[in-house]
């Protein structure tokens, strides 16, 4: 088993300036990078961000808890990954489509079962499986739909289509019906 080294360190609580960076948010970020980067080039892996309580003193005789955001790394100790010897996994043997076995040989084939009702489902063994014929495939818009033709190619888009250019419009016309009646009744107010 291995063994870490942890490292805490308190989180950044304001952006670095740095060149081409604008916003509060992307100064941040790039700081929190640089503190990261810095740690992983000593060898130390980020593993979490924490927000803890700490319990501090305020004034001669109170107490208050300040919520405190720190960052987690760890590394392995020195000589630790030497007794870390990971075993590689055999390669699996080719199968043929005809030699795969059902997971339920008692089971009949997925073509040959039907929905049961649950009656039945309560008469038969705890061994049997509900299943449902899967759904007929639903073919891709053609050309004469209105969708390019694509000629079998797989653009990562699932059987979309055109908007239709008179529903366009007739959301424009929709929408500055709305906006004349928003400054209208601000005119009134």
């Amino acid at each position: 088993m291995i063994q870490y080294d942890y490292r805490v360190i308190p989180a950044p609580t304001k952006g670095r300036k740095a060149k081409g960076i604008k916003t509060a948010e992307a100064r941040f970020a790039h700081t929190i990078e640089t503190v990261m980067n810095e740690m992983a080039a000593q060898g130390w892996e980020f593993q979490r961000a924490e927000t803890l309580p700490s319990e501090e003193r305020s004034g001669l005789t109170s107490t208050t808890v300040n919520y405190r955001n720190l960052l987690v790394f760890r590394r392995p100790k020195n000589g630790a990954t030497e007794s870390f010897a990971p075993r590689l996994l055999d390669a699996p043997a080719p199968q043929e489509a005809a030699e795969v076995q059902p997971a339920l040989p008692d089971a009949p084939p997925a073509s040959e079962t039907a929905p049961i009702s649950t009656s039945e489902h309560a008469a038969q063994s705890p061994a049997a499986v509900e299943t449902k014929p899967a759904d007929p495939p639903v073919p891709a818009p053609t050309a004469q739909d209105g969708a390019p033709a694509d000629n079998g190619a797989d653009n990562g888009v699932e059987g979309t289509v055109p908007p239709d250019p008179s529903l366009a419009r007739a959301v424009r016309r929709r929408a500055a019906l709305i906006g004349r009646a928003v400054d209208t009744k601000e005119s009134q107010d």
